[in-house]
């Protein structure tokens, strides 16, 4: 794998190399798994153009052309080629440049034909279809908290990109994955990158791990489809319903260790006569803090018809198609299932005797990578913990960065009817306050206390400091919260 690597990096193989070679347009056409523009765009003789059209486009290319590119005996035995008819070499797997966060040259190994998309990309019915790199792949990647830790899990590791991230910040990695083929295929992907090998293992959720293994993070894109079977071993939990994720949710905590994270995606039930969010709070485990984001809710038509398209089935004949949608909705109607959620679960192990639990819903746009964000939300939760009231009116504050005040009113009005904060990074929250609160805001640079600001307030106003002092706490508690203000000290 090393001289393999080093033979695409000196071709320029590499996400930067292939957006110059290809254009934006035939790069963006590439993540939603059109070929036409690549292909015209690599009609040349350079070896980029070679290796593309061998590893991303899946074409067969002559011997003599890749000779003097790669080393083709080694790339041979090791099975990453195959000879085809005549004097030609074919891709045995997809081998797809990814840009690391640093600026780090990294390849994703996957099945052919499965590097973005699903395995209706290729009309797939393999149980053991490894997929690359997908959307939900990098959200997760993206939310991830990036602390130096000693004991990373990747659990189902797939492709191994979680893997991949989690080696540059872990001491040691575990990848499980029930899938064989996915642990193989990671072990590429780790190797072609230059990253260390992770201990791989095979087992569906924690039954790879050790009876006294913890970790300081634990990561999953798990098989999170809700569906009447488990046809597909990349997507299809085998569980009833959401159980896959709540297993996977409850199980997390005892294999944390104290302050260590569990960051996962996951699909959720919205039952009928049920508060979803009553729901996903009931998973979280004793002895956790949690955040729950709903990021996008599905009615059940709209998610059979997503993952029945995912795998291909729309193309099937038109009979078969429609029992298989009725035996989706079968299922949904039988739990009295009336939507699905999808987001993201944030656990993080706590001594504290009053665990935090936040669930929420917003599916508004984000600012990625949100890692920095979530530890943020966590660090302010402990500070909030820690201080009552009064005590939190000797604290200082500082505005965070890049939020602005929004007025709200009528054209010609003398005052606004209410006013907005508005965030303009990470979780790019908005949030209404009073004209107190705005003007406490707005004068937060963590100089002056917030009692002596709120009497400063209650002074200009005209309002009884004591009253005041209060009646704030609350509110600064949320901004606090919501990433709005940011405790000092």
């Amino acid at each position: 794998a090393a001289r393999l690597r080093d033979a695409l990096l000196s071709a320029s193989f590499t996400a930067d190399g292939l957006l110059d070679l290809l254009g934006a347009p035939a790069y963006a056409a590439l993540a939603r798994s059109e070929t036409v523009p690549a292909l015209r765009a690599t009609r040349g003789d350079t070896p980029l153009e070679a290796l593309v059209r061998l590893f991303l486009l899946q074409q067969p290319v002559p011997r003599a052309r890749l000779t003097d590119v790669l080393p083709l005996e080694d790339a041979v035995a090791a099975g990453w080629l195959r000879p085809v008819g005549g004097d030609e070499l074919a891709a045995s797997v997809d081998v797809r440049p990814y840009g690391g966060p640093d600026g780090e040259d990294w390849f994703i190994v996957s099945d052919l034909g499965c590097a973005v998309g699903g395995a209706g990309g290729i009309g797939s019915r393999d149980e053991d279809v490894v997929l690359g790199v997908g959307g939900a792949s990098t959200t997760l990647a993206g939310i991830t908290v990036r602390t130096p830790v000693a004991a990373a899990l990747d659990l189902g590791t797939g492709s191994g990109i979680q893997a991949l991230h989690a080696a540059q910040h872990a001491t040691r990695v575990t990848a499980t994955d029930l899938n064989p083929r996915a642990l193989h295929i990671t072990a590429l992907t780790l190797a072609l990158s230059g990253a260390p090998a992770a201990s791989l293992r095979e087992g569906s959720l924690f039954e790879p791990v050790k009876d006294d293994e913890t970790f300081d993070l634990i990561v999953s894109n798990p098989p999170f489809v809700i569906s009447p079977g488990a046809r597909l071993t990349y997507r299809d939990g085998g569980m009833s319903g959401d159980d896959l994720c709540r297993s996977l949710v409850q199980q997390a905590g005892e294999r944390l260790n104290e302050g260590g994270f569990a960051q996962f995606l996951a699909n959720w039930q919205h039952v009928e006569g049920e508060d979803w969010q009553d729901r996903v709070r009931s998973w979280v485990p004793r002895g956790c803090d949690a955040w729950i984001v709903q990021r996008e809710v599905q009615d059940i038509t709209q998610y059979a018809e997503l993952w029945l398209r995912d795998a291909g089935d729309h193309r099937e004949d038109r009979a078969e198609y429609q029992s298989l949608y009725d035996a989706w909705l079968d299922e949904f109607e039988a739990r009295k299932v009336r939507a699905v959620g999808f987001g993201w679960i944030t656990l993080r192990r706590t001594g504290s005797a009053e665990p935090s639990v936040t669930v929420e819903e917003w599916p508004h746009p984000v600012e990625q990578p949100l890692g920095d964000t979530i530890l943020g939300h966590f660090e302010r939760l402990d500070h909030l913990r820690a201080h009552d009231d009064a005590a939190l009116l000797e604290g200082h504050f500082k505005l965070a960065a890049e939020v602005v005040q929004e007025q709200v009113g009528l054209p010609g009005a003398e005052d606004p009817e209410h006013v907005v904060l508005r965030q303009h990074r990470g979780m790019r929250r908005a949030t209404k306050v009073d004209t107190i609160g705005a003007g406490f805001a707005g004068v937060c640079d963590g100089s002056l206390s917030a009692g002596v600001i709120l009497d400063a307030i209650a002074q200009l106003v005209g309002e009884d400091p004591v009253v005041l002092r209060d009646r704030t706490p609350a509110q600064i508690r949320l901004l606090v919260e919501q990433g709005f203000l940011e405790p000092l000290g």
